[in-house]
């Protein structure tokens, strides 16, 4: 038995049963590489892609999906989707990193969320057969990668956003670390 397997059998508890409640088919995804970064802890890492602005990263795709990565190269940034696989409950009302007042979850970027899913926008720096280099990765190493979609300002970028109950100054984000309330 691998070390993950207890997450993901915990995980997979929670989204069976919330599939039930809702009487929807369970979705089963298979990870399509893994994530490879300066951090083997969950401890004083970054909570946000700002936060790790320096920091390169790989992303190592399965070798038999690398023909997916054609023309990836054009981008300059790209969205990398993730399993939280370190987040062992779901909780739904957490204390989120940057503010002292519980907040729903879907209000948040926790990793406690109910599929455990991330989402990160990093600087492509290369893309060499199955490898890409990013950088500005704030993800733990050894992270399951989900997906991977190009960044596209015309389709990404909205003209007016909000960003709700966050009021954090960028100064605020680049020094913010995690630490164990998440786990």
């Amino acid at each position: 038995m691998s070390l993950r397997e207890p997450y993901h059998r915990i995980a997979e508890g929670v989204a069976n049963v919330i599939m039930a409640l809702m009487d929807v088919p369970s979705i089963h995804l298979q990870p399509i590489g893994v994530i490879r970064t300066p951090f083997k802890m969950l401890e004083n890492m970054p909570i946000q892609p700002k936060g790790a602005a320096d920091v390169i990263g790989t992303v190592e795709v399965h070798p038999e999906l690398a023909a997916g990565l054609k023309d990836l190269d054009g981008f300059s940034h790209v969205y990398l989707l993730y399993h939280f696989h370190r987040a062992a409950k779901t909780t739904l009302v957490v204390k989120p990193f940057l503010d002292q007042t519980a907040r729903g979850v879907f209000a948040t970027r926790a990793p406690v969320r109910p599929n455990h899913l991330g989402l990160s926008v990093v600087e492509l720096l290369s893309v060499k057969d199955n490898v890409l280099t990013v950088r500005g990765i704030d993800v733990l190493d050894g992270t399951p990668l989900l997906d991977i979609k190009p960044y596209v300002e015309q389709f990404d970028h909205p003209a007016h956003s909000r960003s709700g109950w966050m009021a954090a100054s960028d100064s605020d984000i680049q020094g913010q670390r995690s630490d164990q309330r998440f786990i």
